[in-house]
């Protein structure tokens, strides 16, 4: 296997992204500024956090240890931040703990890529086959769990819910079935509907995208790689140049055979943006990676990801492939109440040009597809900021009208904080920032969960 790039073992070892190696609980944050007392509710951050020795030369950049942070915001207060470990079997090993209870498969129990809030349970999600873990209001390990018997084999690690249905849809792969497969959950948590869907080879498919009338796969040239299984990597996946790159639109309720399948050009998505139906159109906006995991194939380091807009005209089989934003640029979130329909607004991180895989950057943007425009909300010397998340002003606010939530790591202080941006002054310093007890290293996805009162 090719060693690992020097410019990324190195700054992986360094700053924001040396994992921590305890678990903190601190109550009674302090808070410059002003929180906003709507913001009733928890932050969470997932990431890879290895316990024990670590060595990025050698160990894939997505297979560390999944560590989860939460902030608890309230009444205009941080009540309490925390951060813990999940149980997997290795790690409640390590800590000479009870491993969680629930049934087990894929190619490991970590689950660290994402988070989601459904049919009132927090979950921890993972890809290549894992089934999700779920955690409670404290951080704590309940269970993995396969939404109550109804899960035909693995999940997903970032799945899609429909903000008018209230189902959560999932695209998941397993190197160990010859397809791919849509599962549509219902509002209680339960699958309702499970799709195969052929494909040549067994493909990584870490997301994919959700309009009010398909999914749309993302089928493109990384694949399970038998000799990075053999060699002992944990998320055996390379680049493979004969796979080819296409688009699938499947009919949310139709089958294997409905499937519109369309050629582009090489490319890999770990992250949609969102994606909409337009007459006879289907627009579809990504971060696109020129290539990943092929000179180095434990970092998505070989390009720089930008933001691009493909346009399929379902009337004629073609695909429009254009570049929204050539910034470097990673971690794009919309205001989730649009998912799936037209959006306007997509904020992402603006990362370091050539600094190889990045977690976070210095500037968070704000896309206006509608302006053509973009805001720059820049953190100043020695500040990076990982993937943010936003929170409407209230349920019926204009689209974009609220804050973005993100943890930043301030190198002159080793230690983590919050920063609240008020979307109305996007560019202007944080309405609120809560410095927090401890370092919180990059990690991989931030998740809001409202408050049940809230």
């Amino acid at each position: 296997m090719p060693t690992a790039h020097a410019h990324t073992t190195s700054h992986l070892l360094t700053g924001g992204y040396r994992p921590v190696t305890e678990e903190t609980t601190e109550h009674g944050l302090p808070v410059r500024g002003q929180l906003p007392p709507e913001l009733d509710g928890t932050l969470l951050r997932i990431g890879a956090n290895p316990l024990g020795a670590h060595d990025p030369a050698l160990d894939h950049a997505f297979a560390g240890d999944a560590m989860v942070h939460g902030l608890r915001l309230r009444g205009g207060r941080a009540e309490w931040y925390r951060n813990r470990w999940l149980r997997s079997d290795r790690v409640a090993r390590a800590l000479g703990e009870l491993p969680a209870p629930g049934p087990r498969r894929g190619l490991a129990d970590t689950v660290n890529a994402g988070l989601v809030r459904h049919a009132g349970r927090t979950l921890a999600l993972g890809d290549g086959g894992a089934l999700p873990v779920q955690i409670g209001d404290e951080l704590e390990t309940l269970a993995r769990i396969d939404l109550d018997g109804t899960l035909p084999a693995g999940f997903a690690a970032h799945p899609v819910c429909d903000p008018l249905t209230g189902e959560l849809h999932a695209l998941t792969h397993d190197h160990t079935l010859p397809h791919l497969t849509h599962l549509t959950v219902d509002a209680l948590g339960k699958v309702r509907r499970a799709e195969p869907i052929t494909v040549k080879g067994t493909p990584m498919v870490h997301a994919f995208s959700l309009t009010d009338r398909h999914a749309i796969i993302y089928d493109l040239p990384v694949t399970y790689d038998p000799a990075a299984a053999a060699a002992g990597s944990r998320v055996p996946y390379t680049w493979d140049d004969n796979h080819g790159a296409r688009l699938g639109l499947l009919p949310r309720e139709g089958s294997d055979a409905d499937v519109l399948w369309l050629e582009i050009d090489p490319c890999f998505v770990f992250h949609p943006v969102n994606a909409y139906e337009e007459g006879d159109r289907t627009v579809i906006d990504v971060i696109r990676h020129e290539r990943v995991f092929d000179r180095d194939q434990l970092h998505p380091t070989e390009s720089a990801p930008a933001l691009w807009r493909w346009t399929v005209d379902r009337r004629h089989g073609t695909v429009r492939e254009h570049r929204l934003d050539g910034r470097v640029q990673e971690f794009p979130r919309i205001d989730e109440r649009f998912a799936g329909s037209r959006h306007r607004y997509a904020f992402t991180v603006g990362l370091r040009a050539g600094e190889g895989f990045a977690l976070a950057g210095p500037t968070l943007l704000r896309h206006d597809l509608a302006a053509g425009a973009t805001d720059t909300h820049d953190l100043g010397p020695g500040r990076e900021a990982g993937g943010a998340v936003f929170v409407p002003r209230a349920a019926h606010a204009p689209e974009g009208d609220g804050w973005l939530l993100s943890l930043v790591h301030d190198a002159r202080t080793d230690r983590g904080e919050l920063i609240v941006l008020d979307t109305t002054r996007f560019s202007g310093p944080p309405v609120a920032v809560v410095p927090l007890p401890v370092r919180v290293p990059h990690g991989f996805h931030t998740q809001w969960v409202a408050s049940a009162h809230g």
